[in-house]
């Protein structure tokens, strides 16, 4: 059995906590000591000098795309790619989240029913890198006008409850984990959308029917209240964005606050405002949106955290102005825009981030028998949580005890 052990660290452990001096061995896949202000034995094991640096645990993307087409690496102007492109596109953007620190990720939808199923096995096998994947089939919507999706995979859905049956049993059976319903619309996309509910109260039922049957997982796209509450009432497990909870939705999220997770998706908030889009492409309605978004998200957050709703960041990347690979920008605007400090935003990425991947106990903190997923950082991420963004400042990558990055000239 593979063995690591890094000394010369301090250890930031997912908890929130200072960093503290320690070393840490490593064992196959788990994390077998942790010894503060104290040495771990050496025997049979590789040795890497963190030289003063963090070591902590792997982020985790709670809002992934990993097919949306754009990444840090590849600009392309639109949503679609021809089938073979869109796959190989898609591990591109796999690895390129791993080489930006982000271990694991949970999937908020995919443009193709299968490809990150197929991709999940294929990661699981070793036979390409990319995060440990909680992965998803398409986005459900029904067939409306302002349809986020392509036609073609829209129309195959139908409406009513049985037809919401079949879309999520169909999806399990495929091997998806977390199936995504857009319980609102989008009002980036047309005026006063996020207003509107796209499934009635027993469409809703019977999804949350099915996926516990199925035993699946459900994720909302949620920016009314009315749709967050629809979702909370059928067992949704995630909601993302609840831009319009009011105050019956709080409640309701606080009721059931040790079962879902929510993240506002700052990301895409923050890249519509910054962006300058081509003189022929008018985002003016795009940006006034995003502006109203988040300023209701700055007094949200704050509430759902008082009331101990879990809050984690994921901000919606692959699109052209806010592409795969920046992820770790939200733990900046978490930072900047929500009162978080950069140990409570580290802390929602890693701690929370193997809760809402189904591994509490396991994944996500610097602890004796957890999962080695682990980041050794050239920097100090709990003083400045912006030094993330900066790929060169990982040292080293780790998932399951195994070198994505290797420490080179750090034995």
């Amino acid at each position: 059995m593979s063995a690591t052990v890094f000394t010369g660290v301090r250890v930031f452990d997912g908890s929130g906590t200072p960093p503290f001096p320690a070393e840490v061995r490593v064992e196959g896949e788990r994390i077998v000591q942790v010894a503060r202000e104290a040495a771990v034995p050496r025997e049979g094991a590789r040795i890497v000098d963190g030289r003063g640096g963090v070591l902590m645990p792997g982020l985790v993307e709670a809002h992934a795309h990993l097919s949306w087409p754009t990444s840090v690496e590849r600009f392309v102007p639109g949503m679609s790619l021809p089938e073979q492109d869109l796959v190989l596109n898609t591990a591109r953007n796999a690895r390129i989240l791993l080489d930006h620190g982000f271990t694991s990720a949970y999937s908020a939808g995919a443009l193709d029913r299968t490809v990150e199923i197929t991709l999940k096995a294929a990661i699981d096998a070793g036979g390409m890198p990319g995060p440990r994947l909680v992965p998803s089939s398409v986005e459900r919507e029904p067939p409306i006008e302002s349809a986020m999706m392509d036609p073609g995979k829209v129309d195959e859905h139908g409406r009513g409850p049985e037809a919401v049956r079949a879309f999520v049993k169909g999806c399990a059976a495929l091997g998806a984990k977390s199936l995504k319903f857009l319980l609102s619309g989008e009002s980036a996309l047309k005026p006063g959308a996020s207003m509107e509910l796209l499934y009635t109260e027993d469409e809703a039922r019977a999804a949350g029917e099915q996926a516990r049957e199925s035993d699946v997982w459900l994720t909302a796209h949620a920016h009314a209240a009315e749709a967050v509450k629809m979702g909370l009432r059928h067992g949704f497990r995630v909601l993302y964005h609840c831009t319009y909870a009011d105050e019956e939705a709080l409640d309701m999220m606080e009721a059931r606050k040790d079962e879902i997770f929510v993240a506002p998706t700052l990301g895409i908030v923050q890249a519509t405002l910054d962006a300058v889009p081509p003189p022929h492409f008018d985002m003016r309605h795009m940006k006034e949106d995003a502006a109203i978004v988040l300023e209701r998200q700055r007094r949200l957050v704050p509430e759902l955290r008082r009331r101990g709703v879990r809050v984690l960041p994921g901000g919606d990347y692959g699109f052209p102005f806010n592409p795969n690979g920046r992820n770790a920008r939200d733990l900046e605007l978490f930072v900047r825009h929500l009162g978080y400090t950069p140990a409570e935003a580290l802390s929602a990425a890693t701690m929370l981030g193997g809760q809402i991947m189904g591994l509490d106990g396991e994944l996500g903190m610097v602890r004796k028998g957890f999962l080695a997923d682990l980041l050794l950082v050239d920097g100090d991420p709990c003083q400045d949580v912006a030094i993330l963004q900066d790929k060169s400042r990982l040292s080293a990558i780790m998932k399951d005890g195994r070198f994505h990055k290797s420490p080179e000239g750090r034995q």
